[in-house]
């Protein structure tokens, strides 16, 4: 039996609905994932640190996705996968309802580590559970529709967070994700049918992707070049009340920008990666550094640099789709694991990228230089991920070659 093999619903009756509530998930995480930086300025208000210091608990979340994702899917590998997909968005409401309760800098980052944990897992999970509701022609289609639901998550739920935050104050957005993933927990326990745990799994089977050399290569490129996008965007509230000299009130609408982008994106990476994976993810790293030069120049003029963001949100879900695609298609049986590798890499990416942005920014270099060290994190990624698809063509060439001295 494969990583991807679960007993499909005798009926369809209930498909859409199940889709739907795994995509919740997926809002869910990823309301929680970015509304931190629309609220950065209120959370370090409240938690008596500078918005350079408080950009370390979006380090600390990432961490969390980083260590949970690879060793909550290998020891729950052999798990009935709807019940640990419950079990996942459970646990992370837990972590936002701490997160809503903890006072002070270190306990709020602790908490923020713990919220982390059950990401990457059950995007991987919930892949799976996706492709096993649909024939396998529209396994694709099925499996971004629960990434779908992260990129509406930047839409809708990341600037009304932002504006409740605002408005309510900062932990009760985080009280808001609590809601959500107890929803969306419901749902699946009503829609999605029970699959029967997968025996034949192991701890070293899943683990073994990670000895795949193109494996490495595309988390490797995802975590260095991801962190392009999260270099400038951590920061994003007060490159627009300090660089652009807006009201906070304009926040939400750069969070907004980027998450339309994230959702045309979403929409087109699935097209691209019909068309080519690879060379969806070299342009898209080449386009995001061409992208972050040009807000460098333009972050203080409001339309443009609101353009500018929502190309952003679009390159990145491109960039994060394909590679998830090639994750999956390079980690052989261990496809769940590839899958939550891929959220591993974005969110080291993202860590990487706000802990940059703050050495820079503490330097004194100030806001707008954060898109500047992103052009560097992404042409990284690109060099990365390109020197991946050069090693691949060789160690295929040279499979083909005929043995010295064959006739």
């Amino acid at each position: 039996m494969t990583a991807i093999e679960t007993t499909r619903p005798a009926s369809t009756k209930y498909v859409t609905l199940a889709l739907l509530a795994l995509a919740l998930g997926g809002f869910a995480i990823g309301t929680t994932e970015f509304m931190t930086m629309g609220l950065l300025e209120e959370i370090a208000d409240g938690i008596h640190r500078t918005n350079a210091q408080t950009g370390h608990i979006i380090t600390a979340y990432a961490f969390g996705v980083v260590v949970g994702a690879p060793i909550i899917v290998s020891l729950g590998a052999r798990l009935p996968k709807k019940e640990l997909a419950i079990g996942l968005i459970l646990a992370l409401g837990v972590g936002n309802a701490i997160t809503a309760v903890a006072s002070g800098y270190l306990p709020v980052m602790a908490a923020r580590f713990v919220a982390g944990l059950p990401h990457g897992a059950y995007f991987g999970v919930a892949s799976l559970l996706a492709a096993s509701l649909v024939r396998p022609e529209f396994k694709g289609r099925a499996v971004s529709s629960v990434m779908l639901g992260l990129s509406v998550a930047t839409v809708a739920g990341v600037p009304a967070s932002t504006i409740l935050g605002q408005t309510l104050g900062w932990r009760s957005a985080y009280w808001a994700v609590l809601v959500i993933a107890i929803a969306a927990a419901f749902m699946i326990f009503l829609f999605v049918p029970h699959s029967p745990a997968n025996t034949d799994a192991s701890l070293r089977g899943e683990l073994s992707a990670l000895k795949r050399p193109q494996v490495l290569f595309a988390v490797s490129a995802g975590m260095v070049g991801f962190g392009g996008l999260f270099a400038m965007y951590s920061y994003i509230a007060p490159i627009v009340t300090k660089v652009a000299d807006l009201s906070s009130s304009w926040i939400a609408m750069f969070t907004l920008a980027f998450g339309l982008g994230s959702v045309l994106g979403s929409w087109a990476a699935g097209r691209l990666a019909d068309w080519n994976v690879e060379r969806s993810v070299l342009y898209g790293f080449v386009a995001t550094s061409v992208v972050l030069v040009a807000f460098y120049f333009v972050a203080a003029q409001v339309v443009p640099a609101l353009a500018l963001v929502f190309a952003v949100g679009a390159l990145g879900s491109i960039v994060a789709i394909n590679l998830q695609i090639r994750l999956m298609d390079a980690a052989g049986e261990a496809q769940m694991l590839g899958a939550a590798l891929n959220h591993s890499a974005l969110n080291i990416a993202n860590g990487l990228g706000a802990f940059f942005g703050s050495v820079i920014i503490e330097a004194g270099y100030g806001y707008r230089a954060t898109s500047l060290v992103g052009v560097v994190l992404a042409s990284l990624g690109l060099v990365v991920f390109a020197i991946g698809l050069t090693v691949q063509k060789r160690t295929a060439t040279g499979a083909t070659q005929p043995a010295s001295g064959a006739s």
